[in-house]
């Protein structure tokens, strides 16, 4: 799926977005779950937690796959 000059997989678009929805589906769920983190167990605190942590890595990865495009972009313009 690569073209001929040498370009990443990052920069075809396909993690970006898949990777924000990713972030947006783990936030919603994290937020589903807090008022039964806060009202009941604590041991359903650390769902809650566990959703916020990957919805924060799925973040990172979007935050880095856009740094990647941008500096392919100016490789490319150079």
């Amino acid at each position: 799926m690569t073209d001929e000059t040498g370009g990443s997989p990052l920069g075809e678009g396909y993690v970006i977005p898949i990777a924000g929805l990713l972030a947006f589906a783990f936030a919603l769920m994290a937020g589903l779950t807090a008022q039964r983190a806060l009202s009941g167990d604590p041991a359903d605190v650390g769902v809650t937690v566990g959703l916020a942590l990957v919805a924060v890595l799925a973040l990172r990865i979007r935050t880095k796959a856009v740094a990647a495009r941008e500096g392919d972009a100016e490789e490319s313009e150079a």
